[in-house]
């Protein structure tokens, strides 16, 4: 397959972060879940399975893991049709227009509409993930070995930034909603929900243009993908030895990572009794320190090599999970922020780079739609183990404290994954 290798193509690829970071911010991690848990009684959720209304905390875990499970069911079909034949451009366009519609739906969810917003959310959340598999997939294409490093590195620095940004212009939204000429905070909220969905298809376009189509995989065709078909390809996996263990690892870590996004504003404000605006400025410090963060740890992988630079950022997040279960005051919510911030975009992106280099390129679209099971199924674990610990224990704490066992079991399989074996196994199998 030819080098998509153009500087606008690239570039493209590092704006699609820009663009669909503003979801990952503003609907994912610190706007919604403190709007949604407005919507949900303060007594709790009615809903038929449970004989007892659920705390807003507990169901926004509860939404999360069915948005994970909707995507692992889909994941690997789609990463096989784009592999086969040859969508997977049209397939990033689709998931984006999902993803940004939904968004926008978000405005209609009024007070009390709690079932609405996680259904939007849900759909919002899939339109996301799903998307991440073509974009993901494009950049064994686009770069390879340390360069692979850095650019994946820049794409999650420009994206921190996009949607640090786009949090920006809603957080004075809601705080100065009169300047605004808006009645009040709920309204502040429901418009920023518009204007990410906006931000999120608007910004995409650049990468809809310069991205090129991935030509058909020579020889093969594409069916509908059965419950065989998936061992199939999960006993292809296991071939290439040291790939199928860094992405149970990856599976574990990532899960704990994105727990920690995703119920760290909801913890915030039922645990800590934080307000809004102290919440929403300390993500948005993140998103701002996290894009140096992510650039620093590409260096470090380029000094020392991109696996010790992934399994340092784990051990700086097992400290973060035990340091999270214990804070108390504002001031140490901000010192917990700044820490992620260093870590987090360093081990994403430097993840994501050293999956592509154990990727078969001709399967790389099907192998990413594994990468998207391992960090979006393994997130149904997170919140789930996190919601039914605070239902059995009540303590918020607990449950966050929980999460470090995620990355001290995804430290110890990294350690056993040879990464130039694993690339050289993928070069034989291109």
């Amino acid at each position: 397959m030819r080098q998509l290798i153009s500087n606008k193509a690239q570039f493209g690829w590092c704006l699609y972060d820009w663009a669909n970071s503003a979801f990952a911010t503003v609907i994912l991690a610190a706007v919604l879940p403190v709007y949604f848990a407005s919507l949900v009684p303060a007594s709790g959720a009615e809903l038929f399975w449970s004989s007892q209304p659920v705390p807003a905390t507990a169901l926004w875990g509860y939404t999360i893991s069915l948005s994970m499970v909707l995507v692992a069911i889909v994941a690997p079909g789609l990463g096989n049709l784009a592999d086969r034949r040859g969508w997977r451009l049209r397939l990033l366009v689709f998931s984006c227009l999902l993803g940004s519609l939904a968004t926008c739906g978000l405005f209609f969810a009024g007070s009390g509409q709690y079932l609405l917003a996680a259904v939007l959310f849900i759909l919002g959340n899939v339109g996301f993930a799903a998307g991440n598999i073509f974009y993901n997939a494009y950049l064994p294409d686009l770069a390879s070995g340390h360069e692979a490093d850095r650019l994946s590195a820049r794409g999650f620095a420009l994206g921190y930034l996009g949607g640090g940004l786009m949090l920006l212009i809603v957080f004075l939204m809601i705080q100065q909603h009169t300047f605004f000429g808006l009645p009040d905070k709920e309204t502040a909220s429901r418009l920023g929900f518009l204007l990410t969905g906006a931000w999120w298809f608007g910004f995409a376009l650049p990468a809809f243009v310069w991205l090129k189509a991935v030509p058909v995989t020579p020889g093969s065709t594409f069916s509908l993908r059965t419950p065989r078909d998936y061992l199939k390809t999960f006993a292809d996996l296991r071939r290439y030895r040291n790939l199928s263990r860094f992405l149970i690892a990856f599976l574990l870590y990532n899960d704990g990572i994105q727990t920690i996004i995703a119920v760290s504003a909801i913890f915030a404000r039922e645990e800590l009794g934080l307000g809004t605006g102290t919440i929403l400025g300390c993500f948005l410090m993140i998103q701002f320190v996290a894009m140096p963060g992510a650039l620093l740890f590409s260096r470090l992988a380029g000094r020392f090599n991109t696996k010790r630079a992934v399994m340092t950022s784990l051990i700086l997040f097992t400290m973060i999970a035990m340091y999270a279960s214990v804070m108390r005051t504002a001031v140490e919510f901000w010192i917990l922020g700044f820490a992620v911030a260093v870590v987090l975009g360093g081990s994403q992106a430097l993840s994501r780079s050293l999956f592509s280099s154990l990727v078969p390129k001709q399967r790389s679209a099907e192998f990413f739609g594994f990468y998207a099971i391992s960090s979006k199924f393994a997130s149904i674990f997170g919140p789930l183990t996190f919601a039914i610990l605070i239902d059995l224990t009540g303590s918020n704490r607990f449950a966050i404290l929980a999460l470090a066992i995620f990355f001290v079991a995804g430290i110890v399989l990294l350690i056993g994954v040879d990464v130039e074996k694993g690339r050289a196994q993928a070069l034989e199998g291109s």
